[in-house]
This record gives C-alpha cells, structure tokens and sequence, in this order.
C-alpha cells in the first residue's frame, strides 16, 4: 500500500517536473547559453575611462572621457572620469575597464581580406586537399589573430566554398572569437579569368566547384544572384586578370562593359554592394564607368583614372602593404615569400615593383576617396595596421590614414550606421593603446585593448591598465 503511494506520488512529480527538465534542456538558461557561446554579446554595463579618445577619426582627440558600453552598443560619452554611482545601470553589474594612460579609438576595419587563406609554399596543394571544413578552421585562427591587433571588422573578398559563411555566422553567434566579416563568396569572373581555378590538368579543374564564373550579360547577372542565394553581403568582381592567378594571361580587362553593367545592376537592385578587383587602366575605369562603388587594388591607374575616380565618388582600396610583404624590387621579390611562383605569376609579380606606392601617392595627392584594405591572406595575417603606416608614408598625416582604415572604411562598405567611430547607437568597437598614433602612426602597431561589440577580446594590464 505505502509502495503504491510512493509509486503514485513519484509518477505525478515526474509527470509535472519531465516538461520542465525538457525545456531547460532544450532552450537552456542564461548562464548556460552563455557558457555555450562563450564569446557572445552579455547585459555587462562597461564604464570605460579614456585617457585620450579619438571618437571620430578625422576629428580632434579629447583628453579624459567615460564612454558607457550597454548591451553590445555605446550609449553615452561624458567628460571626465565617471564611477559606478554615476551611471545609470544594473547594481553589481557595472565594470570600469581603465584605460586612463591609453589612447582609446574605433576598432580598426579592413575591406580587403582573404581570411580562411594564407599563400604560402602549399597553397596550390591545398586546393585539392583541403576541404570546407579545414579551411574554417583555419580561417578562425587567422581572424582570432587579426582581431587581436586591432581589427573588429573584416570584408572578406574571395574564399573557396562556404567555409566563409560559417566561419562569419559561428563569430556573429559568439561561438568563436573574431572580427565582423562582410563576406564576398567567390569572386563573379569570367570563365578562366582571374578568380577561376588554374594551374591543374584538365579533369580535376572539372571537379574542383566555382560559383561564380559567368559569360554573358546575362550570365553574369546570374552569378551575381547565385552569390547573394549563398549568403553573400557585398558582391566582389573580378573585372581584370591579377598577378596571383597561374595563367599567363596578363592584368588586362577581362569581363567586358556589358558584364559590367549587368553586374552592378543586379548587384545595387538586391541591395548590395559592388566591388571590382582592377589592375589595368582600361579595366579600372570600365569598372568605374559602370558604377563600381570602389575599386580594389586600382594598380596601373593614371592621372585620367584619378579623375574619374574624383567624378564618380567611388573608393579607392589601394592594398599597398602586399608589396612591402613581398618585397618592392626584383632582387627582393626573388628572395622574398613569393620567389617559388610558377613563371606566369612571378612575370607579372616582377613588374609591380613600387607601383602601388606610387599609385596611391598620386591618388591621395589627386583627392581619391582612399579607404583601407590590405589583400591580407597575401601578406600575413595579423600584420594588417602596416597598411596605416603606408598610408603615411605616401602622403597622408597621420589623423587621415586612422580615417581611412575606421570612419571612411564604414562608408566605403556601407557599415558607418554600425561601426567605425565611437558615438552612441554604434556598436561598441574600441581599441586603445599606449602610445598616440596621432603623433607617430607606428603606434597602431601596439595594441593593448580590443574590444568588439561590447566584448572584451585583448586585455594586457600594462601600468595602470586593468579591469575592476
């Protein structure tokens, strides 16, 4: 009789405590969803005292203001230092991050980047024995490493299959550390243009998947649709042949005016924008013609192409630092990382020699709009803030080159109502460091402090640096 009441009592609690045992364990609670994205936006109010902020790059610093960090997005800046009882917040969940001897700024932003790839000896290997699965693996490890220099924003350009959609999809979701992607898919090319595959016999080029080969108006209009089906948010074109592609088919234009237009077309009615991969004169300013909304590269642009550049409005991604990676003379290129090329790549390699340089000087000396973006995956990743240095090297001072790589690089992809300066309703993308890259650049090449979307990703406690 007891058993029977026992029995009876137990099969009632189960039948009320199961539903709930479920529900937790298939929604979970807050401290467990937390746990299992680690890295994912928290209700955390962030006091954080800037001993110098550069809120707007292009604007003036201002010495000793709190910006407070809520749910992911700044919500206020004050002058001077505030304390916990002067914010209004949760009790007990306010944290002062000083950073009072540091010179605080937007996280940095580089439009141009292959992330799940870096050229090496291996790299043709590669694309027959590495799947999607590697390459995200890969890929998380080289943004985890360029986040930590400064980078909260990337604009990914060309990686091979959906390696780049999951990787950017697993950092929006807090399940790895990294920047914001803007991802491209692969690159809208004509068929064995520069952005196909080269270099293999003839079936296994078969098998080895593009998606974004087109030919014709209309098949490239296609291939543009096919890019945004994938999940692409900004369309990357291929408009001329390029120096890493093993053909011996120059730099020249290779998708022709009417592929152009149709690309920009399809690409700006769906909501995207449309970015070309140009080397030649000829193609640059097809590109530009068609209502390209920046330009990639832009290597043999001239005093013409400047002009047309400054008529249209496009952005100019000039990508210098590469060529300081690979080396900008011929002597140095043969002994550099790129020496091994097959000869269709090292031919074309060998004629660039300091033409970026000199291009982009004569850009920003004509009043190109000129935004940030390194081609990283060709030189190394993680050594992205050279391209600030470059930027001063060629012309610009020092408050112009941090403008170009955070404000302007927003504008450029399109990202300014989210990201590239530190002002309330923008996401909390900041980094500090110790020295002041307003009086020498080089400083960018420092960072102590990375923050991303409200989350504390780099920390060094140098001094007085830490968290409360």
């Amino acid at each position: 009789m007891i058993q029977n009441y026992i029995g009876k009592r137990a099969k009632r609690f189960f039948s009320i405590a199961y539903p709930c045992v479920f529900v937790v364990t298939l929604f979970g609670n807050t401290a467990h969803a937390r746990q299992a994205n680690p890295y994912a936006i928290d209700d955390m109010t962030r006091i954080i005292h800037a001993g110098t902020l550069l809120a707007i790059p292009g604007k003036s610093a201002t010495k000793n203001q709190t910006v407070i960090v809520r749910q992911g997005k700044i919500v206020e800046i004050h002058r001077g230092f505030l304390s916990r009882s002067d914010v209004d917040g949760d009790d007990g969940k306010e944290t002062i991050i000083d950073l009072s001897e540091q010179f605080v700024m937007p996280g940095f932003i580089d439009l141009h980047v292959h992330i799940v790839k870096e050229y090496g000896r291996g790299s043709k290997l590669e694309k027959v024995t590495m799947d999607d699965a590697d390459n995200a693996l890969s890929g998380a490890m080289y943004a985890h490493r360029t986040l930590k220099v400064g980078f909260t924003t990337l604009r990914d350009l060309g990686s091979p299959g959906d390696s780049i959609f999951a990787l950017r999809d697993a950092i929006k979701a807090g399940k790895v550390p990294g920047p914001r992607i803007l991802a491209a898919g692969n690159s809208i090319t004509a068929t064995g243009g520069h952005g196909d595959v080269h270099g293999f016999r003839e079936d296994v080029l078969d098998v080895i998947p593009t998606t974004g080969t087109c030919d014709g108006p209309d098949s490239c209009r296609a291939a543009v649709r096919r890019q945004v089906k994938r999940g692409a948010d900004v369309i990357k074109v291929t408009a001329t042949g390029g120096v890493l592609s093993e053909t011996a088919a120059g730099t020249g234009q290779q998708l022709t005016d009417e592929e152009l237009r149709a690309i920009v077309e399809t690409a700006h009615s769906l909501g995207r924008k449309v970015t070309a991969h140009a080397h030649a004169k000829e193609g640059i300013e097809a590109a530009l013609r068609a209502g390209f909304d920046s330009i990639e590269h832009a290597m043999w642009a001239d005093k013409g192409t400047m002009k047309l550049f400054v008529k249209t409005g496009a952005w100019m991604i000039p990508t210098i630092y590469p060529i300081t990676a690979v080396g900008d003379t011929p002597e140095k290129m043969k002994k550099g990382p790129f020496g091994h090329m097959p000869p269709a790549i090292l031919e074309k390699l060998l004629k660039l020699g300091r033409q970026p340089k000199e291009m982009g000087a004569l850009a920003y000396k004509m009043g190109v709009n000129i935004a940030l973006g390194t081609d990283s995956g060709v030189s190394p990743h993680g050594e992205n803030a050279n391209e600030f240095v470059e930027y001063v090297n060629i012309g610009m001072s020092e408050s112009e080159s941090l403008a170009a790589g955070t404000i302007n690089a927003a504008i450029a992809g399109g990202i300014d109502k989210i990201t590239g300066s530190i002002e309330p309703g923008k996401a909390a993308d900041i980094v500090a460091m110790p020295n002041n890259p307003l009086d020498n650049i080089e400083a960018v090449l420092d960072v102590d402090f990375v923050m991303r979307d409200g989350v504390v990703f780099k920390n060094n406690k140098r001094g007085k640096f830490h968290v409360e």
